[in-house]
């Protein structure tokens, strides 16, 4: 305790007692559909709470079903991007085979050749034989 008189503290706390807690009004609920639903219709709000978890269960499921569409709206958007890579690499492919082909011809060999010196001949090939003696 302090080392006040004990006058001042009886009359703190008289004082005290003479202070008169207001109290709030309690805030009127507003008179519109919902609330005169919830009150007279056919919902009332314990049946409201005793609903709360399967609305919850219902909105989680909404959520599932949302990521879902969107995972699968992704993997359509990467298929199709992988299909016209896989386009373009087939047209890469065959113009690549398109073009060894005609450098692999005879003409464009010799023409390569040619720049390197190396000439094609003008006689055709001879065969060699070897004779062999064979022992008698």
């Amino acid at each position: 305790m302090t080392n006040r008189l004990r006058t001042e503290i009886q009359e703190e706390e008289e004082i005290e007692k003479k202070l008169i807690v207001e109290e709030k009004p309690v805030a009127e609920i507003p008179d519109n559909f919902l609330t005169q639903f919830l009150r007279n219709g056919v919902i009332t709000t314990d049946d409201a709470t005793r609903a709360l978890p399967f609305i919850l269960y219902v909105a989680f499921l909404g959520m599932l079903y949302i990521g879902n569409r969107h995972l699968s709206e992704k993997n359509i958007r990467d298929i199709d991007k992988i299909s016209k890579e896989v386009k373009e690499l087939s047209w890469e492919f065959k113009s690549s085979k398109a073009e060894l082909a005609f450098k692999s011809t005879q003409s464009e060999v010799a023409k390569r050749a040619d720049t390197l010196g190396i000439r094609e001949p003008q006689q055709p090939p001879q065969k060699i034989t070897v004779e062999e003696d064979v022992p008698q």
